[in-house]
């Protein structure tokens, strides 16, 4: 087996965070428009990090890029949050032969909506990926003894960064696992190493988005606004499953050895492969999807056989291989258990939600059991078949009017945690939402709004018509871009207005 080169030595730009910047998103010509040529800097924190695992990275390092220039009193900086597969390379270019510009370069530059004449733009890639900061793919310091050599297994094969230290070990499976705090809490102390007490604006998509929103709700008093765009306030139980399904994929490679696949010099490439045409699914509509493949066939006829036949298959096929070319597996698996965990309101006890005193002859917050026998007792009383056939109609629409009434009862306990959580903001608020965007659909950008509005803080809400589904926020849409550098150029509100909350 040929040997394989660990993510960060593959490719100097991220890997592509959905269809969008994998084959929609349109290519720069030129870098006409773009901050240029960039190149990345890394910062080493040598003091221990307690994770919230209660685990403890003795140091870690924290790769990033920045663009625009910062102003004397540092208020112009703006902050990057990446999403689950993008990366510290947001914009720009790497080199003059680069052919792809960073993840977000359409949104970041010279005149774009995120203004790098106005601002000072820095993204950071989050610890645990595989592009630079501190992951799996990182020497294991537990490997080295004091004296600078590796320990364990001398004859270690595939180990694709054992040129920092002969035979030393990466993390691989045993890098702890990371939370969307542990992300906000690193990017703190990088801010801190910065300079920058106050940060101008916090912006994220999908997961970068929950960052922001971590970052409003731990600290405060270091930011003034906060764009919060495709996102969710926590995941849903389908979500959870989604990826479920895609660790199960890379888990249950034969190649992924306990996650120790780079000592052992094989790769879950298949695994890795799966996973990632499950993701991608998700970020597309089926409309999008008719619209670009419909049941198009590659030979133009039927195979019969199990090789690609539909445009779709090579289409899902093509990012699969491409993803597994340029991700760590480990990181996969550790990034999606973040996603998982993410919830604001975790630890937070909401008041308890007020009960209907109205209610009728059966008790609407019983549990099914006690409104069944109430039904049952009731119905005794009569032995005619109408009578039956009528406590039966009640039975069913009691049942039904009680599940009903529990889903309402745990939205308004979801509610007030979450407003709980965000009671001691002071920032402004974008939230940005697309309309066919069903990983994280409009309703749950709604729920952060409803929150927001209901303890009066400034907030204001977009609901973006697309087609793209959840890659929309990767798109150059006139309304969407408008929006961001609407808000991120109008004047701060020191004190917040009568009424908060206004719809774009």
């Amino acid at each position: 087996m040929s040997a394989r080169r660990t993510p960060s030595e593959a490719s100097s730009n991220a890997p592509l965070e959905s269809a969008a910047q994998s084959s929609d998103a349109a290519e720069p010509d030129s870098a006409v428009g773009s901050v240029g040529i960039v190149t990345p800097q890394t910062y080493h924190f040598d003091e221990p990090l307690t994770l919230e695992c209660q685990r403890v990275l003795p140091s870690f390092e924290l790769i990033f890029e920045t663009y625009g220039t910062l102003n004397q009193d540092k208020s112009n900086a703006i902050l990057i949050c990446h999403a689950l597969s993008g990366s510290h390379h947001a914009a720009g270019l790497h080199s003059a032969d680069d052919k792809k510009a960073g993840w977000w370069d359409n949104m970041i530059g010279p005149g774009k909506a995120i203004d790098t004449d106005i601002f000072y733009v820095v993204c950071v890639n989050n610890i645990g990926s595989c592009f630079g900061s501190t992951g799996p793919t990182s020497i294991n310091p537990d490997s080295i003894d004091k004296e600078g050599n590796a320990q364990g297994d001398a004859n270690a094969k595939g180990n694709a960064q054992s040129h920092a230290k002969d035979n030393a070990q990466v993390y691989g499976p045993d890098f702890p696992l990371v939370t969307i705090k542990d992300w906000v809490k690193t990017q703190a102390l990088f801010s801190d190493r910065l300079g920058i007490e106050v940060w101008h604006a916090i912006v994220g998509g999908s997961m970068g988005g929950m960052q922001a929103l971590q970052w409003s709700v731990d600290y405060p008093e270091r930011l003034k606004r906060c764009v919060v765009i495709a996102s969710t306030p926590k995941l849903s139980a389908q979500n959870i499953a989604f990826n479920e399904v895609a660790r199960q994929s890379i888990l249950s490679d034969p190649d992924f050895k306990d996650g120790r696949y780079l000592q052992a010099g094989t790769y879950p490439r298949r695994g890795l492969i799966l996973a990632r045409m499950v993701g991608h699914i998700t970020y597309l509509t089926d409309d999008a999807m008719k619209a670009k493949f419909g049941r198009d066939l590659k030979s133009g006829k039927f195979m019969y056989g199990y090789d690609v036949e539909f445009q779709v298959e090579s289409y899902l096929r093509y990012q699969g291989e491409r993803f597994s070319e340029n991700f760590d597996a480990n990181t996969y698996l550790l990034m999606t258990k973040a996603l998982d965990y993410f919830d604001p309101t975790r630890g937070i006890v909401s008041p308890p939600a007020a009960t209907d005193t109205n209610a009728s002859s059966y008790t609407l917050n019983a549990d099914t059991d006690t409104v069944l026998n109430e039904v049952i007792n009731h119905a005794a009383t009569s032995v005619d078949d109408t009578a039956t056939l009528a406590t039966r109609a009640a039975i069913d629409e009691t049942t039904t009017t009680d599940a009903s009434t529990d889903e309402t009862v745990a939205h308004h306990q979801e509610l007030a945690a979450l407003k709980t959580a965000l009671a001691h903001t002071q920032c402004q608020y974008l939230i940005v939402s697309f309309t066919t965007d069903w990983r994280f659909a409009p309703e749950r950008s709604q729920e952060i709004v409803d929150a927001l509005m209901a303890t009066g803080k400034p907030v204001s809400y977009i609901n973006v018509d697309a087609p793209h589904g959840h890659d929309s926020f990767l798109f150059d849409i006139p309304r969407y871009m408008g929006a961001i550098e609407g808000f991120l150029t109008a004047p701060f509100m020191t004190s917040h207005p009568s009424v908060a909350g206004a719809r774009l």
